[in-house]
């Protein structure tokens, strides 16, 4: 069994966005986890992911998911469903931050994220 802590994660700095990838190594391609924390902002560039669906947990915060065009709010504890090559981003209510956690059935996430320039925000819903 192996046991990542959380001490131990290694964020990098992508587009809106803090991001570790706990399993990095693990489970030969299997899947992928990705922790995210999003600090306050008011918008954020779309992005997609070509190979496969994602699956987020909302562990903290409050804000809200956009995927197509569609904004619907969410808060802990909620799952989000994103469908294989959807634009989406996730953006905090103003003030706060929210902290995620991202499941693919795809383990290799450099092959499979793609961000785009079109931008969502708050003010858009």
């Amino acid at each position: 069994m192996s046991v990542v802590r959380a001490a131990d994660l290694d964020f990098k700095s992508l587009p809106g966005r803090l991001s570790a990838d706990p399993l990095a190594g693990i489970g030969a391609g299997e899947l992928a986890v990705r922790v995210v924390s999003v600090e306050p902002t008011t918008s954020r560039n779309l992005h997609r992911h070509p190979l496969s669906p994602e699956v987020v947990y909302v562990a903290a915060g409050h804000g809200t998911n956009w995927q197509g065009g569609t904004a619907t709010r969410v808060g802990p504890g909620d799952i989000v469903w994103i469908p294989t090559d959807v634009p989406h981003a996730t953006i905090p209510d103003p003030g706060s931050r929210l902290e995620l956690v991202c499941f693919f059935p795809h383990g290799d996430l450099t092959t499979n994220l793609v961000e785009l320039d079109e931008t969502v925000s708050t003010e858009r819903e």
